[in-house]
């Protein structure tokens, strides 16, 4: 059985309507996309606890995130900081364009890692 939980920085709270944020650590949300073995199991919005930090915003993401169970992360871009402690947490780093809908980067995603869907 094949389970992955794929966190997205996202704009705002529409699960899979939302659209892809062009930030990591400082997203508004999170949209959390449960999938097991190709389908989605469920979709949950988190909101970023550091969406207004200045400073340091990656590794509070990526510790929450961690937290959560989240085994990968669809992202169009991540700093240094953040790229580093998400290997460190073993949670997979995959590249997506921002600015689509979510359900458009989560098929992208599936597709990227030959799941079926």
């Amino acid at each position: 059985m094949e389970r992955l939980k794929l966190a997205i920085p996202t704009r705002g709270n529409k699960g899979l309507e939302d659209i892809v944020s062009d930030v990591f650590g400082r997203a508004e949300t999170f949209t959390i996309i449960e999938i097991c073995n190709g389908s989605i199991r469920s979709v949950n919005t988190l909101k970023n606890p550091a969406a207004s930090y200045k400073h340091g915003a990656g590794p509070i993401v990526v510790k929450t995130l961690a937290e959560i169970g989240v085994t990968a992360v669809a992202v169009r871009e991540l700093g240094l900081g953040a790229s580093t402690l998400l290997d460190q947490n073993n949670i997979k780093k995959l590249k997506i364009r921002s600015g689509i809908p979510v359900k458009e980067a989560v098929k992208a995603v599936l597709k990227e890692l030959e799941i079926n869907a």
